[in-house]
């Protein structure tokens, strides 16, 4: 199982730089967990740079994959995660939720950089 955190979501969106490295979790859809909690992000930064409609459409291929509700036990251990490793919400409850599901975070975001069940990629700039 395979969670792409939103900071994945946005560079392939966006066929950054660091795409292929995304291309590969989200090729198995049947495989990828998406927790509510990125489709609040993805959408909110692709709205605000482009538009609802692209916003939508983002969301729909998100949702091909199985989407994990914030339900009390993921907030739960997502507020001990976040207090062990100091990450932000956001954050703790992605790695709360593949915790969880046995799931392996795919991500750029610094923030996971030394933390296990991470496939951390540096994001490049430009």
């Amino acid at each position: 199982m395979n969670i792409v955190d939103s900071s994945g979501w946005l560079e392939y969106f966006s066929d950054g730089s660091n795409s292929a490295f995304f291309a590969t979790p989200l090729r198995e859809a049947a495989d990828l967990i998406v927790p509510t909690i990125t489709i609040y992000e993805v959408f909110k930064v692709v709205c605000r740079q482009r538009n609802e409609s692209d916003a939508l459409q983002a969301i729909a291929l998100m949702q091909q994959g199985r989407v994990v509700d914030l339900i009390s036990n993921i907030s739960i251990v997502a507020a001990k995660i976040s207090i062990d490793h100091r990450l932000p919400m956001a954050d703790s409850i992605i790695l709360a939720t593949a915790r969880i599901y046995g799931a392996t975070i795919w991500t750029q975001d610094s923030d996971f950089k030394a933390i296990e069940g991470v496939q951390y990629i540096e994001k490049k700039n430009g």
